[in-house]
């Protein structure tokens, strides 16, 4: 689930962001009503992704930034706004001047955004900007068209992986640095983890809140399966009626009452299984690796009991992320302006150690295996970086980290949130009645999703 639960990913940190000694100048030729002339030539640029006043750490380091950002530039002035896109208000904005020159977008929004013709074209820019050529080929092609025209710059990604306790490990005589790779492995060691007592649980799972569905499509994916799928006229059918999407609800159903290794309790949604995690009583679930520091800040759990590994099954991991897209309306100095920013706020290996220092001295979390955009010499300064400052337990998240190039990158369907929230109640069904008709409610599930990508 891209960015779910909202705000829960934290950018700070990394401050990745075009070469420090970029000396871009960028000149205004009027355009869009969020961007302005001066009598000297300065541009002013609107750009969003500020972080709120009830996040001062991270809002401090983004100030921080502009400034540097308008002393390398004098002839460009940045206004920051909070939040991100909200495609709610989306087409209001653009039609009424109020979109940003430069605004944040998740990775499931490009390509709508490119076929309405709702983002600039920066392709003839780009190689003002090389360092963007460091940055992960699969990551740009998110923001691309057909014709392999470039609108968006990717900030951050993350993919899903098996967090697990490395204490319950080895209370159960498993080996904490063996996560299990494989669903049947995950059940077998399920069932011995539950074996513990004392109200342990060996697997947790999602039900409620569209959490249901974000996990039974990340298992899906795990097993090679998709959850929709594009046809050749463009238009897309769901895709999980079948006997990959039977395997997920079966192998749920059996954990839960046939080795009763996912505890009682069930309609859980987020929250919920960072908690029993955080108290000691939860083996493993699917998460991101940012999930760990907020176990430990929130749920006062100890970092070195938790470890990180690849998704079980291995043939694909959700993922997601997001980036920043243009303004259609903007001038070429316009976008130019707003490229300089971002490829020196996010996209900018010579930043990549200082982020990491930053993050450090701020106590934010440094070390984590993801976020990470980089390629080449930019990710190695990255490894460096995360060696050198990182404050979290960077050898329990091996297993994570030495797979995950392996595994495909899959992103979230169209539509993804409803989607979910559809796919709950197969979910919710299979863990809370031991009669559940797997088909039946694949079919009715199915059903629902095909009226809703009918309807986009």
């Amino acid at each position: 689930m891209t960015g779910f639960p909202a705000g829960s990913r934290a950018r700070t940190a990394l401050a990745v962001a075009t070469a420090a000694g970029l000396t871009l100048v960028v000149s205004a030729c009027g355009g869009s009503s969020s961007s302005s002339k001066s009598a000297d030539g300065t541009v002013t640029i609107t750009v969003n992704d500020m972080p709120a006043k009830t996040d001062p750490v991270n809002r401090k380091i983004f100030l921080e930034d502009v400034a540097a950002f308008e002393k390398l530039h004098p002839k460009i002035k940045v206004v920051p706004h909070e939040g991100q896109m909200d495609p709610q208000t989306f087409s209001t904005k653009l039609a009424g001047g109020q979109l940003e020159n430069a605004f944040y977008v998740y990775y499931t929004d490009p390509a709508g955004l490119i076929a309405k013709h709702q983002a600039a074209d920066i392709t003839p820019y780009l190689s003002q900007f090389p360092a963007v050529n460091q940055v992960k080929p699969q990551l740009r092609k998110v923001f691309q068209d057909a014709n392999g025209h470039t609108y968006g710059l990717p900030e951050g990604n993350y993919s899903m992986g098996l967090v697990y306790n490395r204490a319950l490990f080895k209370q159960a005589g498993l080996d904490p640095d063996k996560p299990p790779t494989t669903w049947d492995e995950v059940r077998a060691d399920a069932k011995k983890i539950a074996a513990l007592g004392k109200g342990t649980v060996g697997y947790g799972d999602y039900s409620k809140s569209n959490t249901g569905g974000w996990h039974f499509t990340a298992e899906m994916y795990s097993r090679g399966g998709t959850v929709a799928k594009q046809r050749s006229d463009g238009t897309w059918k769901a895709d999980f009626d079948n006997a990959t999407g039977k395997a997920v609800l079966q192998q749920l159903h059996d954990m839960r009452w046939t080795d009763d290794s996912m505890g009682q309790r069930q309609l859980l949604e987020w929250a919920d299984l960072l908690q029993m995690m955080g108290s000691g009583k939860l083996g493993m679930y699917l998460a991101t690796s940012d999930n760990i520091p907020t176990i430990a800040a929130q749920y006062k759990g100890d970092p070195k009991d938790y470890g990180l590994g690849p998704i079980p099954g291995g043939k694909g991991t959700l993922a997601g992320g997001g980036g920043f897209m243009f303004n259609p309306k903007d001038t070429p100095d316009q976008i130019k302006a707003a490229m300089a920013w971002v490829t020196f706020k996010y996209e900018n290996p010579d930043r990549i150690t200082l982020g990491s220092q930053r993050a450090s001295e701020a106590k934010q979390p440094v070390g984590l295996p993801e976020p990470n955009i980089w390629t080449g010499a930019a990710a190695q300064t990255k490894t460096a970086a995360d060696a050198k400052y990182a404050n979290v337990p960077v050898a329990n998240y091996a297993p994570f980290q030495q797979t995950i190039t392996g595994i495909p990158l899959v992103l979230e369907p169209p539509k993804a949130q409803q989607i979910y929230a559809v796919l709950d109640t197969a979910m919710a069904k299979v863990l809370t009645d031991k009669n559940a008709d797997i088909g039946s409610l694949l079919s009715n599930a199915s059903q629902q999703v095909d009226s809703l990508l009918a309807a986009q």
